[in-house]
């Protein structure tokens, strides 16, 4: 059998860490007299941590300096941090284990390419960290996506050249930092949205070994 390579974005991808994101910059705004709700949560999709923070401040009118900002961060991931360390294996998102064993039985390389900084530990609380051949995150990369960096990192990680690999996202960013960098798109999640991806699926319970196999030939 021919070899791809396989790399999956974290949060909406695999597991769906996204509702710990929000429930911690939303105490954070509450903390700053800020409304933040779910339609806004949208914006920061694939987005930095400090990006975040600023388009925050920016829907509050609200000015800080850099060591109040950077102490609202900390402040931040540590609430965030305090939610995921009660995961375990029931958050991996449906059709997702079915997709990994397929993968590794039929010896694939798999990576990981995630803007999160917390991607080891939340893997190891899902006990999904063996199924990865290569591991880049947040920590790894200094350009968040549209940018291809993390995805580039990843092919290169697992030997693979960037127009054998396939990604799997579920934001416009990273469908978009796929296609710049010749990769093969998968969006997960809504079509609409993902518009840009070369494939689409509402979740991975929609997707069969056929298609698997189409794109490992392809």
């Amino acid at each position: 059998m021919k070899k791809k390579a396989f790399i999956f974005d974290l949060d909406g991808v695999i597991v769906d860490t996204a509702k710990y994101h929000f429930l911690a910059w939303q105490k954070i705004a509450a903390q700053l007299g800020i409304d933040f709700t779910h339609e806004h949560n949208e914006q920061l999709k694939g987005v930095s941590r400090v990006r975040s923070l600023d388009i925050i401040l920016a829907l509050g009118n609200v000015q800080l300096s850099q060591e109040e900002k950077n102490n609202w961060l900390q402040q931040k991931n540590e609430d965030y941090l305090t939610y995921i360390d009660k995961m375990d294996e029931s958050e991996i998102l449906d059709g997702v284990m079915p997709v990994l064993n397929y993968l590794k039985e039929n010896k694939q390389p798999i990576a990981l390419g995630s803007a999160s900084k917390n991607a080891r530990p939340i893997l190891e609380k899902v006990s999904l960290l063996h199924y990865f051949d290569a591991i880049v995150d947040g920590n790894d990369v200094t350009n968040a996506k549209p940018d291809p960096e993390v995805f580039v990192q990843a092919a290169e990680k697992l030997n693979m050249p960037s127009v054998e690999a396939i990604v799997f996202e579920d934001s416009v960013a990273g469908v978009q930092a796929a296609n710049v960098a010749s990769m093969i798109s998968i969006g997960i999640g809504d079509a609409t949205t993902l518009q840009e991806a070369d494939y689409n699926y509402n979740d991975f319970t929609e997707m069969d070994t056929n298609f698997l196999q189409t794109l490992v030939n392809k």
